[in-house]
């Protein structure tokens, strides 16, 4: 049950993203770093910053960047006959993520998308998804959300840059999101943090303070008495709540006892992730096919992400891991990663 908030209209900021995975925890899952792909269909190379999923063999990823500016994240789409959370294909979803990212990056966005549901494949054969994905620049396009139900360009709706309301993507259909409490009453709180620091001091400090509004923002907790109920009960009201506490029954509960039993779990270091890639970062024919997914241990916000992109296309990527590998909580703060860089071909 991830969610995503987006402001493109702050004076400072163009872009200000804050996401949150909802995912089993103990899913395998990188740290953030620094990537190369190759795709497979136009042989453009991409120099990709993500975390990636280590448990699907193609290693997508929820929410990446590139150096010269492309974004995308992506939530599951819950199929109205799924018992579960995370309904599968036979493809990945972080593949979608992965497929614009690697789309060349002085493309207008609508040709990139068009190619990315029209060709080959498109989305079919991939469990449900909604994508919001753009090209960060002083001109930008602004964002496109592509959902496994898109057959053409026209079924993907854009949303312009400078985009004076915030909004935001949660696990169904874009055009439906208001329908879900936990977006349509998280994005009043999350505009008044933007309004709140439009005018306010630059620098270090102000970033900082903007850093933690925002990460206390999809802390924002409100589900009751779900202690003592699984998953399966808790269902329909992780419609409610921006942040999922770790839920689930007495198997899961015994699962990730099992697995802390282990210590402290650790994640795999860059070098260790290259050298186990499979080429390309993408697995073809009956790989690809299998049932592969995984529910093992509670269920909850995995990681937090925030993204925020200045007037100078300097880019401030951060990512809280809550969990670790084997399922220890890490205390607020503990398990941040940050980034910087600036966007190549910014200007234009």
């Amino acid at each position: 049950m991830c969610i995503v908030f987006v402001s493109m209209s702050h004076p400072d900021y163009p872009l200000i993203l804050a996401d949150n995975r909802d995912e089993f925890i103990l899913r395998p899952t990188s740290r953030p770093h620094w990537w190369t792909h190759t795709s497979p269909t136009n042989g453009h190379t991409t120099r990709i910053l993500s975390s990636r999923d280590l448990h699907r063999p193609e290693r997508g990823t929820w929410l990446g960047v590139t150096e010269t500016g492309q974004i995308a994240v992506l939530t599951n789409y819950r199929e109205v006959d799924a018992a579960g959370p995370s309904p599968k294909g036979r493809r990945s979803r972080g593949g979608m993520v992965t497929g614009f990212l690697s789309e060349p990056p002085a493309e207008y966005i609508g040709d990139s998308v068009r190619r990315l549901v029209e060709e080959g494949e498109g989305v079919k054969g991939v469990g449900g998804f909604s994508m919001a994905c753009g090209k960060m620049a002083r001109r930008g396009d602004g964002f496109a959300i592509v959902s496994n139900r898109a057959d053409t360009l026209g079924d993907v709706p854009i949303v312009p840059a400078g985009q004076g309301r915030c909004w935001g993507l949660t696990n169904t259909t874009f055009r439906n999101g208001g329908t879900w409490p936990k977006l349509r009453d998280g994005l009043t709180p999350f505009d008044e943090i933007v309004e709140g620091t439009q005018g306010a001091a630059k620098g270090e400090k102000a970033e900082g303070a903007l850093l933690e509004r925002l990460f206390a923002h999809l802390s924002r907790d409100t589900l009751v008495g779900h202690e003592d109920r699984s998953l399966a009960e808790n269902i329909q009201d992780l419609k409610t709540s921006i942040f999922i506490p770790a839920l689930g029954g007495a198997k899961q509960r015994a699962e990730m006892e099992e697995a802390r039993a282990q210590g402290r779990g650790t994640w795999p270091t860059d070098d260790e992730l290259v050298a186990e890639a499979p080429e390309h970062g993408v697995v073809t024919g009956e790989q690809s096919h299998e049932d592969v997914g995984f529910e093992r241990g509670m269920y909850g916000t995995q990681r937090q992400t925030v993204v925020i992109v200045d007037r100078e296309g300097q880019v401030v990527f951060v990512e809280r891991a809550l969990w670790d590998a084997n399922g220890h909580a890490i205390p607020k703060g503990e398990g941040d990663v940050v980034f910087r860089f600036g966007i190549k071909g910014w200007a234009g």
